[in-house]
């Protein structure tokens, strides 16, 4: 019997840049943008856009994990609403992960805590910074 590829999806908009990024076995795809005004309101646009430029759709992501926070209220707050709107949908699994186990943008940790079932399973209480 055939493995099954894991494709993963990494959204991080908790500090200055957005962090779009596939895991598909051992590829990877990453796309950062500002994390401005400008940006986050066309968050959904830049997210569908990354995903079709890299031939990837929500039918084939097996799990989203979503940066939440300590980091800036907007960018959260609007890349969590993006993603429950989202998973309304395609029925997504989506695990929360905190700023903290980031390092310059290496999600390896995020990953080992996902590995140990010990990511965040609910969205409801993400945390902001002022």
């Amino acid at each position: 019997m055939k493995k099954k590829i894991k494709k993963y999806l990494i959204i991080d908009a908790a500090n200055e840049k957005i962090i779009f990024k596939i895991i598909d076995n051992n590829k990877t795809y990453t796309n950062d943008y500002e994390n401005s005004r400008k940006n986050f309101d066309r968050f959904a646009f830049l997210l569908f856009r990354f995903l079709d430029k890299n031939m990837i759709s929500f039918n084939i992501v097996d799990k989203v994990l979503i940066n939440l926070g300590p980091g800036k209220y907007s960018s959260i707050r609007t890349s969590i609403s993006t993603l429950k709107a989202i998973k309304l949908i395609y029925k997504l699994k989506i695990y929360g992960f905190s700023s903290k186990d980031v390092k310059k943008y290496d999600y390896s940790r995020v990953l080992e805590l996902l590995k140990k079932d010990k990511l965040i399973k609910k969205l409801i209480k993400p945390l902001y910074m002022s």
